[in-house]
């Protein structure tokens, strides 16, 4: 089963949109790393480690981040991560709110790494308005 991580720079923001995604997928296996060790606004990269380590069942996993320090920190992480797991860990170029959810149901049908990705990533063109 193919996991999520929400990285976002404030724990709250992290929280309330695995909150949401759960609403839709729930009992997935969705990971948060909000802000900094200290609990403050921030990205810290051992956190984001963490979070892509636990959720990896064997499948991938999908992370989604929020603002551009953000993406700078997955990479960090990424780079710490056993080498073999590094490959099957991909960032979602996606909003980080309807991309995780789209994610996350989409990975909680069973679908491979590389269609919860693209689903994240079809996110991105959802019309708001008529």
């Amino acid at each position: 089963m193919v996991g999520i991580v929400i990285v976002s720079h404030s724990v709250k923001i992290a929280e309330g949109v695995k909150e949401l995604a759960l609403q839709m997928a729930k009992g997935h296996p969705v990971f948060t790393a909000g802000g900094t060790a200290d609990g403050g606004i921030g990205t810290d990269p051992i956190r984001i480690q963490e979070a892509m380590e636990a959720a990896n069942s064997g499948d991938g996993v999908v992370v989604m981040a929020d603002l551009g320090s953000a993406v700078m920190s997955v990479g960090l992480a990424k780079e710490m991560l056993d080498p073999d797991l590094a490959e099957v860990v991909k960032l979602a170029n996606a909003p980080i709110v309807e991309g995780a959810i789209a994610a996350t149901v989409e990975a909680s049908m069973g679908s491979s790494l590389e269609k919860v990705l693209q689903t994240a990533h079809d996110a991105r063109n959802m019309d708001k308005i008529d």
